[in-house]
C-alpha cells in the first residue's frame, strides 16, 4: 500500500504512514515498505505492512497486559473510524495494516533493549569493550547473552534519511530530563524481560528490540507508542538453532542486511531485492507471526472486520 488517503498527512516515514484522525487521535498505516541501514529498497514484501500491525497488537492486547502491570499503549483499534469518511477502496487497503491510536509528545529517543551481543554493540565490543559507551565483561563470545542480563542502550531519533546515534543511558537522560529517564529505562527493561520469556516458549529468541514512548501529560505518565516487538523493531532467532560465537539464523530482515552487504549494495540507494530475497523475507516474517500469535495471516485477518 503506497497511495495517500484522503485523510490530513501529519508525517511518512520510511514504513509508515501518519494522518489525522481528530483532534486527539492519530491513523498509522504500515506499507509494505522496506528499509535496511536506514535506505528504503525500491520494492517491499507482500503483507509486511499487515504482519507488523497484528503482531504489535497482538503484543499490546494480548501479551504484554497481563505481564507488565499498569502498562499504558497508545492503541485505540484496528477499526477505522466511520467518521473518518474513508471510501470502501481505502478501507479495504488499510485492513490489517493501520491502528487509531492516541496522540502523545514523543519522547525523542529510541529506548534500546539488548539481551545479547550483536550488530553494532559487538562492534563496538570488539574494539572498545564497551556497548553504547558501557564497560562489559571481557571475553564475550558473539551473540552471547550479556551475563548480567539484559542492558538499557538508547539512541537519538534522527529524522527521515538520517541515522539515529547510539548514546549512554546518562546522555539520554539529559534528553528525556530526570523525571522520566529511569521510568523510560525500567518500563523498557520490563517489556522486553516478559517479551523475551513469552517468546522463547515458542522458539523465537528476542535478542534486542527498540521501544518508543510518549507522555500522557494530562496524567503525566509514560506510555508505550509506535510498533512493538516486530521483525522490523527487533533481533528474532530461532532458538533451535541457537549458539554463541557465531553469526545467528534470523526472522528478521537481518536476511536482508546479510544479502546486501554480500551484494556490495549496503547503505546503496535505489536497490531492489530479486524476487527470491524477496520471497526469503516474506516467510521469514510470516514465520515469526504464526509462532508468536498462533495463527496463520490470513486466520488473524478473518477476525477483522471487512
Amino acid at each position: 500500500m503506497t497511495r495517500s488517503l484522503t485523510l490530513p498527512l501529519v508525517a511518512k516515514g520510511k514504513v509508515r504512514e501518519i494522518y489525522e484522525a481528530g483532534d486527539s487521535t492519530l491513523l498509522l498505516v504500515t506499507s509494505d515498505r522496506i528499509s535496511a541501514y536506514d535506505v528504503i529498497l525500491k520494492n517491499g514484501v507482500q503483507s509486511k505492512g499487515v504482519v507488523l500491525t497484528l503482531i504489535t497488537n497482538h503484543w499490546l492486547n494480548t501479551v504484554l497486559p497481563g505481564h507488565v502491570p499498569g502498562l499504558k499503549h497508545h492503541l485505540l483499534s484496528l477499526s477505522i473510524p466511520p467518521a473518518l469518511n474513508l471510501g470502501p477502496e481505502e478501507r479495504q487497503r488499510l485492513r490489517g495494516r493501520s491502528m487509531v491510536v492516541n496522540k502523545y509528545r514523543v519522547f525523542p529517543i529510541e529506548a534500546i533493549v539488548r539481551g545479547y551481543i550483536t550488530g553494532s554493540s559487538w562492534a563496538e565490543y570488539k574494539q572498545k569493550g564497551t556497548v553504547h559507551g558501557l564497560s562489559q565483561p571481557s571475553g564475550l563470545e558473539q551473540c552471547q547473552a550479556f551475563p548480567d542480563g539484559p542492558i538499557y542502550t538508547p539512541s537519538t531519533k534522527a529524522p527521515v534519511g538520517e541515522k539515529d546515534e547510539n548514546i549512554t543511558p546518562e546522555q539520554a537522560r539529559k534528553i528525556v530530563g530526570d523525571k522520566y529517564a529511569e521510568k523510560i529505562e525500567n518500563l523498557a527493561l520490563s517489556i522486553y524481560k516478559a517479551a523475551h520469556a513469552y517468546a522463547l516458549e515458542r522458539g523465537i529468541i528476542v535478542a534486542d528490540t527498540k521501544f518508543e514512548f510518549g507522555l500522557d501529560e494530562e496524567r503525566d505518565e509514560i506510555v508505550l507508542i509506535d510498533e512493538v516487538l516486530t521483525p522490523d523493531s527487533s533481533r528474532f532467532w530461532p532458538a533451535a538453532d541457537y549458539a554463541p560465537g557465531r553469526d545467528q539464523k534470523s526472522f528478521d530482515k537481518q536476511y536482508l542486511r546479510d544479502w546486501l552487504t554480500s551484494q556490495g549494495l549496503k547503505g546503496k540507494e535505489g536497490v531492489s531485492m530479486t524476487e527470491d530475497v524477496q520471497a526469503q523475507t516474506s516467510a521469514k516474517y510470516l514465520d515469526a507471526f504464526q509462532r508468536l500469535t498462533g495463527e496463520t495471516l490470513d486466520q488473524a485477518l478473518a477476525k477483522l472486520e471487512s
